[in-house]
């Protein structure tokens, strides 16, 4: 009988190579499905020199993974996270900062434009008018930039708040499959799915937030955060939120009955990104664009202040600075007239000493936190030169984190994904294991009656 056993063992074995062969096929196109094969192993034979064994047997369902990378697609996700959400709001601010029209530097050339053309008559009214044009066309200019600071400001805030709900989700999908798992395999079942439907969740967290992942004996995945905070432990799993008791975002992680605080600039992936670029570049840029509006609103004021008006008194001040509004921060002064401007530095009519002293204000230097002293022409062009080459990093970097996600793809897919030509060649050389341990049954058959009827 042991003709007909190994060969019935063979056929079964071919049947189960079949079954992960039309498995694979049937998932060739399914996202994140990693493909699956049967390690075949002899069954010894039963101890007798003439007994060359006792067929084959399937020992296990494989997955073909490599967790190396697996953890590399993970990684490069995070980066890539990161620098996708950063790159619009960069691209716009450059945008907005540079336009010729509408930048800074030209509201600000055209205002002391206008002080120059006054000295040819500082006591012509439309020329006196122009200045105060100027000067209202300027603060127009800082109000747009700054409101543009202030609503991106805000759009940050609420995509980062956008985020945690489907994070968490995610989170806990993770917790409930790792059990899932457990109770699964506890009952020989191939849990090759859940581990597949785990690890796009662990993809899509790792988009949001960098990871560290460990994969337990047990099946279990251990995530944490690149800074050591658990995420998932076995089935327990974490919940962030942002804590705005203070009146700023603070992020934190709850696992357990601990809770952490997060410096959330460093938590990489999507939320990071957002995080290190409104910390170190939107509310950089906003302050300096406030900086440059009140030192130059004190320099022109202050001015003013020392030289004459039409009527002989000390100037008043012509520009107005508001830090706590994002639409009004630099204002011409309410009821502000060609009258008031004080060009005359000894009060007789036509003297342009204070108006010269006024056009030197221009060349004179301010301070500002993210660029120390500058010139006041030449702020907004620094500013705006230190936005373009943040843009054209992170540009570079972006260009960068995509093609290493790619790669990073193409290798995953070099060892889990679906090849249907080599599943189409498995399937013929399974097909003919089959037949042709068939064909043996029937031999084994036909040797069978020829033996019985011997004994007839």
């Amino acid at each position: 009988m042991s003709i007909s056993y190994n060969a019935l063992s063979g056929a079964l074995a071919a049947q189960a190579a079949l079954n992960t062969v039309s498995q694979n096929i049937a998932n060739s196109q399914t996202k994140g499905y990693t493909r699956q094969g049967v390690l075949l192993q002899t069954n010894a034979g039963d101890g007798s020199a003439m007994s060359p064994g006792n067929g084959v047997a399937v020992g296990s369902l494989l997955r073909f993974s490599d967790s190396y990378k697996t953890q590399q697609l993970w990684r490069a996700n995070s980066d890539l996270g990161s620098r996708t959400q950063v790159q619009p709001y960069l691209t716009q601010m450059e945008k907005v900062m540079s336009d010729d029209k509408s930048s800074l530097s030209y509201g600000i050339d055209n205002f002391f434009k206008a002080l120059n053309a006054a000295g040819v008559d500082p006591t012509s009214t439309p020329l006196r008018q122009q200045v105060i044009t100027a000067a209202d066309s300027m603060s127009q200019q800082f109000n747009s930039i700054y409101n543009v600071t202030a609503n991106q400001l805000i759009s940050v805030q609420q995509q980062r708040s956008a985020i945690l709900p489907g994070l968490n989700e995610s989170i806990a999908g993770i917790a409930a499959l790792n059990q899932q798992i457990i109770a699964t395999g506890a009952n020989g079942t191939n849990t090759s799915a859940l581990i597949d439907k785990r690890e796009q969740l662990i993809d899509s967290v790792a988009s949001q937030v960098a990871v560290e992942v460990i994969n337990n004996p047990d099946g279990t995945a251990s995530v944490s955060l690149k800074s050591g905070q658990p995420l998932v432990v076995s089935n327990l799993s974490a919940t962030m939120a942002f804590d705005t008791s203070t009146g700023t975002q603070q992020l934190t992680l709850k696992f357990a009955n601990t809770t952490f605080r997060l410096d959330d600039t460093k938590v990489g992936g999507q939320l990071g990104g957002l995080a290190d670029y409104q910390e170190n570049t939107l509310k950089p840029l906003q302050k300096s664009i406030s900086e440059i509006a009140e030192q130059m609103s004190n320099k022109v004021n202050t001015q003013l202040a020392a030289g004459f008006n039409n009527a002989g008194t000390a100037g008043g001040p012509l520009l107005t600075f508001n830090p706590t509004s994002a639409t009004g921060l630099l204002q011409v002064a309410t009821g502000y007239t060609t009258a008031d401007l004080a060009f005359s530095s000894d009060g007789t009519p036509g003297d342009s000493g204070n108006l010269q002293k006024l056009v030197d204000i221009k060349g004179q230097p301010i301070t500002l936190t993210t660029l120390g002293s500058v010139l006041l022409g030449d702020a907004d062009t620094q500013i705006v030169g230190k936005l373009g080459i943040d843009s054209q990093q992170n540009q570079a970097l972006l260009n960068t984190a995509t093609t290493i996600r790619q790669q990073s793809e193409d290798d995953w897919k070099s060892t889990s994904a679906v090849n249907t030509d080599e599943e189409a060649i498995n399937l013929v050389e399974f097909q003919n294991m089959y037949q042709a341990n068939m064909k043996v049954i029937a031999v084994a058959n036909t040797l069978f009656d020829a033996t019985l009827q011997m004994f007839g």
